[in-house]
């Protein structure tokens, strides 16, 4: 199933319509590596990851594994592991997908720059859980939990970004 966001920071599918939050710089067409924008396209959703710990293993219609406290993402354009997972301790710059707080209780893995990763393109562009007061993003897509898991459990496969500024 195919989800389309809007610039007005509505995410669409299925008769349905879902809050969301994009990155900061809003909606870009030029994305590049920590500008804080959200790339426009049609991003596919590779994979669900999630924090067990924490949660039952959410319904989804693409492959669903388990995070561990030694999950990270390579965010180093540098690195020949940009755009890809990684274990920590990692020497190149990372984000750590175990966090204390719950925003990657469940990280949707959105294809953006991976298939080559191009150094300086962008990376870790998730679909993942918004703050309480829906703050945006460095980039990703974020959802409050009930939304995120119902959109999962309806068979997101992909979300159709639209160029826009709008971030509410």
């Amino acid at each position: 199933m195919l989800a389309t966001l809007g610039p007005d920071g509505l995410l669409r599918a299925q008769g349905r319509t879902w809050r969301a939050t994009v990155g900061r710089a809003g909606i870009t067409a030029h994305k590049q590596e920590g500008d804080g924008a959200t790339p426009a396209g049609v991003l596919a959703l590779r994979r669900v990851l999630y924090r067990a710990d924490r949660l039952a293993p959410p319904r989804c219609a693409v492959p669903l594994e388990p995070i561990a406290p030694d999950d990270g993402w390579c965010d180093d354009p540098a690195s020949a592991r940009y755009n890809r997972a990684v274990r920590l301790p990692f020497d190149a710059g990372h984000e750590q997908l175990w966090r204390a707080d719950a925003v990657y209780d469940v990280i949707g893995v959105l294809g953006w720059n991976d298939d080559p990763p191009v150094p300086g393109r962008g990376s870790a562009i998730f679909l993942h859980v918004a703050t309480p007061d829906f703050a945006p993003t460095a980039g990703c897509i974020a959802l409050p939990l009930p939304d995120l898991l119902a959109l999962l459990a309806a068979g997101l496969t992909a979300i159709e970004v639209l160029v826009g500024t709008a971030n509410i």
